[in-house]
């Protein structure tokens, strides 16, 4: 009955209204539309779903990682000395272009995207614009020194954020009429911007500010444009009736801690602590239902050994000496089942057991001491070679997704590698008959136990 009368008196204001000459009458629809839901205040947006804060989320993530990790570029690069001295690829000058390359051979087949060719073009020479004077006004102002001591201008990487612009562009192109052209898209700036860091031409923390820049610049280029057109797209009507399969099928990148449970080398007697390291890689899965699916990871570990330090006596004081062993490296992939379970909207639970391969890299053993007449006092000893082994991996992660297509994934993951480690000792102990004997054979069989804590940026398609 209050309803009633509510609607009446409001009937009776719009006939007054519309008496009234240069009174623009109002809409009904509207004025009933809190009376019918049952309150006269209107819902506010969560936080987290207002646009805005959609759009921002992955670049604020980026440039994040990019602070956390300037203190630490250095050391990363000395992981990529260590594994990599001599990497040489110049894919990524080339690479970088793909995405946007795609786009416009799409649409001169004849494939429908978000917008037409002109309109599509003017909000990516406008993503462009921004990009390029967002890179070069920070580049040359910062003026950091590359890695290689080329030039002063490293930070951001100008190749990553031309790179993420044009993934972006594809993704904003495309990615509604199917999510593979958005995964396509981002891995190729991946890569492009893991070859930027691999060719010892950038920082880590370039790389991922250059990959934030990219996606800001392609957010902010498609709203100017889409504010002159006073519409978010020419053919969204078409595109909006493309529906996905609602499976949690997703593709992430990770990064965290790897913290050793066993003695990586106990068995060589080279450490006596358990080890704690870092480790990075790609995951994905793909869902044949809304709880079961098949999917795998392929991730690198890096573990400092912590130096020994013993006391050589032979009748002699020959004083204090380390035992430094470089760091031991895991590349891993692994396929198996994944489970999933939905929570909420917002909160997934996944649960996954693979099992693959590792490949270990190869390192040396050196002995150091104030008394070794050498410019590093250090004098190598032996190599060691592991040799390739079985994975098994088992782990459980929680998911908040901010909307649909993007969450922020706690990961914890179990791993256990068993590896045959084989040394082989410098000359001067080969050429002593009594130590060449015992030590040249020496073969250990060592277990690489170790738990992954960390986060992972997860896009689902």
């Amino acid at each position: 009955m209050k309803k009633i009368t509510v609607i009446s008196s409001i009937l009776f204001n719009l006939c007054c209204y519309n008496a009234q000459d240069g009174v623009q009458s109002r809409n009904l629809q509207k004025d009933i539309a809190p009376i019918s839901s049952g309150s006269s205040i209107e819902a506010k947006t969560p936080f987290f779903k207002k646009d805005w804060v959609k759009k921002s989320v992955a670049p604020a993530l980026l440039f994040t990682a990019a602070s956390a990790t300037w203190g630490e570029k250095e050391n990363i690069r000395e992981v990529r000395n260590r594994y990599l001295p001599t990497f040489k690829a110049k894919y990524d000058d080339y690479l970088q272009y793909t995405p946007a390359l795609a786009v416009y051979g799409l649409k001169l087949a004849g494939v429908k995207g978000r917008n037409n060719l002109s309109r599509a073009t003017l909000s990516y020479a406008t993503s462009l614009v921004i990009m390029g004077i967002l890179v070069n006004s920070i580049k040359y102002t910062a003026k950091v020194e590359r890695p290689d001591g080329s030039k002063n201008n490293s930070f951001p990487s100008g190749h990553t954020a031309m790179a993420f612009t044009n993934a972006s562009f594809l993704h904003k192109e495309y990615g509604m009429v199917n999510p593979a052209y958005s995964i396509g898209g981002y891995s190729a700036a991946t890569l492009t911007g893991l070859g930027r860091n691999l060719n010892n031409r950038h920082w880590l923390p370039d790389v991922l500010a250059g990959a934030g820049i990219g996606i800001i610049s392609t957010e902010l280029g498609y709203f100017f444009i889409d504010k002159i057109y006073k519409n978010k797209g020419d053919n969204l009507s078409i595109l909006s009736r493309v529906q996905g399969n609602d499976y949690p099928s997703f593709l992430a990148i990770r990064l965290g801690a790897a913290l050793g449970t066993t003695n990586f080398l106990r068995e060589s007697e080279l450490d006596n602590k358990k080890q704690n390291g870092f480790e990075g890689g790609l995951e994905g899965a793909y869902f044949f239902s809304k709880k079961w699916g098949i999917g795998g990871d392929i991730s690198f570990s890096s573990f400092p050994i912590k130096p020994q330090r013993i006391t050589l006596d032979d009748g002699e004081d020959f004083g204090e000496h380390s035992i430094i062993t470089q760091s031991m490296g895991f590349l891993g992939a692994g396929i198996g089942p994944y489970f999933s379970h939905e929570f909420s909207d917002k909160w997934q639970l996944t649960l996954k057991a693979t099992a693959g391969y590792s490949a270990t890299a190869s390192g040396k053993v050196f002995i150091k001491s104030d008394s070794i007449d050498t410019s590093t006092h250090e004098l190598p000893i032996a190599r060691y070679k592991p040799k390739p082994g079985f994975r098994w991996n088992t782990g459980a992660s929680l998911t908040y997704k901010f909307n649909p297509g993007l969450g922020l994934t706690l990961y914890a993951d179990y791993n256990e590698i068993k590896s045959t480690i084989h040394y082989q000792f410098s000359d001067e102990i080969k050429e002593n008959d009594e130590m060449g004997e015992e030590l040249n054979s020496l073969m250990a069989k060592e277990k690489i136990n170790f738990v992954s804590l960390g986060l992972r940026l997860t896009a689902y398609f």
